[in-house]
């Protein structure tokens, strides 16, 4: 099979976005308000932070405020030289700064960073532990929650991907995104 008609191809793979059980995006932006719009997405690799967090900034500009999503990855663990000093030296009670990955910063890297951004009308992170700021919500992960994706991916009913889901959600251990590799994997490979 070509990539580009692959159903678990990366394109396809971030059209899926984060689906909130338990609570409406209403009830969670008023716990943002009432954290004051600083708080964390809280969850193991694999189970959505990043999603949420990309999800979250339209609902925040629709209350007003500007989004600045910054990120550190493994391939990139630190910020460039004068990225920080430029971000921070606009920064107004109407930014709302979103960081995917803070865990790449040690404890005083990261108190340094929250002290520099404490303009900013709120900072909303993600980190696969809590304790860093406030936890806003806590990703989890489910077997079913694969099987509906797969299944919303190929355009099956979700009772014929539960089965192979719930292998895979086992195999990497609720990781989604490492799970949806391999179904990228095996259906290249068919």
């Amino acid at each position: 099979m070509k990539a580009r008609d692959n159903p678990f191809r990366t394109e396809r793979i971030l059209s899926v976005r984060y689906r909130l059980r338990g609570m409406t995006w209403t009830e969670l932006l008023h716990r943002c308000e009432a954290l004051r719009y600083r708080g964390a997405l809280v969850g193991p690799r694999g189970s959505g932070k990043t999603t949420l967090l990309e999800d979250l900034a339209p609902k925040l500009g629709e209350l007003g405020f500007r989004t600045r999503l910054v990120r550190l990855d493994q391939e990139h663990p630190r910020f460039d030289a004068g990225f920080l000093r430029e971000l921070v030296a606009g920064l107004t009670t109407k930014d709302i700064l979103l960081f995917d990955g803070t865990e790449q910063m040690n404890p005083l890297a990261w108190r340094w960073f929250k002290w520099r951004t404490r303009a900013a009308g709120g900072l909303i992170i993600t980190s696969h532990l809590p304790g860093l700021l406030p936890t806003l919500w806590e990703c989890h992960t489910s077997p079913v929650l694969l099987a509906s994706i797969a299944a919303e991916l190929l355009g099956v009913d979700p009772c014929i991907t539960q089965a192979h889901a719930t292998v895979l959600f086992k195999k990497h251990c609720g990781n989604l995104r490492d799970a949806l590799r391999e179904c990228y994997d095996q259906v290249a490979d068919e």
